[in-house]
């Protein structure tokens, strides 16, 4: 395909509401945009991501052996206001 770029998910290192760690195996859930978000608060929202409306779904997990030629990302990112 002309023009095509490999992309692939960040991997978010934490949820967005509560700051908690989540390594690259954990149950995390994602929307489109890949706010990340634990299972506990994800839950407590619905399942509707508080940024965009859209709904969450379950992080696919990378396999060990394709972290290392795509590691998880390292960068923390947490929301602007409390989540609900």
């Amino acid at each position: 395909m002309r023009g095509w770029r490999r992309r692939v998910l960040e991997i978010r290192p934490n949820c967005e509401c509560c700051d908690r760690d989540l390594l690259p195996s954990s149950e995390a859930w994602i929307c489109t945009y890949e706010c990340t978000f634990c299972p506990g608060c994800a839950a407590r929202m619905n399942r509707v991501c508080p940024n965009c409306g859209g709904n969450l779904v379950i992080r696919p997990v990378r396999p060990a052996e394709k972290l290392a030629k795509d590691p998880a990302s390292t960068r923390r990112v947490l929301a602007a206001k409390p989540c609900p």
